[in-house]
């Protein structure tokens, strides 16, 4: 129930950092490109092999130091049912390697299409008698905006299939505040959907005390990450922009509690895209993305322990 299983990966590991799997074929090394597309003459079914083929060696390379990986939705939608099918088997490649994975799709709607889209993502769907799962991850991005009518469907795969949902509440964007700091009464939009997060999980929490329904908190504001975190006890964080976007360890800090849970802290280009920054043989992609995931670790952990003055 709750994030109990993406803890107890994270304590195991001692590592409360996921990989975001983005790829773009400009990501992807060049020997990796050139033997997608002389394999296929379809340019979207070759990108798709092509991402496919990229993932796998990430995911080799960071499944015993990484706890989980975050797949983007929108990496893959734009190679077409391909690049889906590549999406769907690298959720499943990364499940088999014991990695916990959240789609990133901030998904949103209402009724019987929120229904559908956490079947899709989340849970199963009836298919001639059979209830077969179509994405399967262990937990989605969704937007909250549409109301409790937008959340009750995840929440309820979620109590019963063992899932979790991150609900957009203080984004890591430039603009996010155009929306999200203005004020309802004496309260900022971005807390007023965090105590929603509060509410909607109540009836979810597990043995850590986090409940099924977690939030989406920057980490290029620090502030607020803070505020967040003693306003919301029982929701756990997933913490974007740290590393490309600005976010440093020292500002992801105040996303964890007394006991070094709940939060974890998302890089995506910077594991990704590693051996371009380091200067490394694209050959060797996976191994310099695997160096920058523990340099991030232990990063984190460092900070960690100067907060706590040791």
């Amino acid at each position: 129930m709750g994030f109990d299983r993406l803890i107890e990966h994270i304590r195991e590991m001692q590592n409360p950092t996921v990989a975001g799997l983005d790829p773009k074929l400009d990501y992807v090394p060049k020997f990796i490109r050139d033997a997608a597309f002389a394999s296929s003459s379809d340019p979207l079914e070759a990108a798709a092999s092509a991402l496919l083929t990229f993932n796998k060696g990430l995911i080799d390379a960071l499944c015993d130091v990484v706890p989980a990986v975050k797949p983007q939705c929108a990496y893959y939608e734009m190679y077409g049912w391909q690049g889906m099918r590549a999406l769907v088997e690298t959720i499943a490649y990364a499940k088999a390697k014991g990695m916990y994975v959240i789609t990133d799709g901030k998904r949103n709607d209402i009724g019987a299409t929120m229904q559908a889209y956490a079947a899709a993502h989340l849970g199963t769907t009836a298919v001639n008698g059979e209830q077969v799962a179509a994405f399967d991850a262990d937990a989605l991005t969704v937007n909250g905006y549409l109301g409790t009518d937008g959340i009750k469907p995840l929440t309820d795969i979620c109590k019963t299939q063992d899932k979790g949902i991150f609900v957009l509440v203080k984004t890591s964007n430039p603009s996010s505040g155009e929306l999200q700091d203005q004020y309802i009464g004496d309260k900022t939009v971005y807390r007023v959907m965090g105590d929603m997060c509060e509410t909607w999980g109540a009836d979810t929490r597990g043995a850590y005390g986090y409940s099924a329904v977690g939030a989406v908190v920057g980490a290029t504001y620090p502030q607020q990450l803070s505020e967040l975190r003693k306003a919301l006890p029982h929701t756990f964080f997933l913490v974007p922009g740290y590393g490309a976007q600005g976010g440093g360890a020292r500002d992801v800090v105040p996303a964890f509690d007394q006991n070094g849970d709940g939060a974890i802290i998302n890089s995506s280009r910077g594991i990704m895209c590693a051996y371009q920054k380091r200067g490394c043989d694209e050959h060797d992609y996976a191994m310099a993305a695997r160096a920058e995931a523990v340099r991030m670790r232990d990063d984190i952990a460092a900070a960690l322990r100067e907060s706590k003055g040791e």
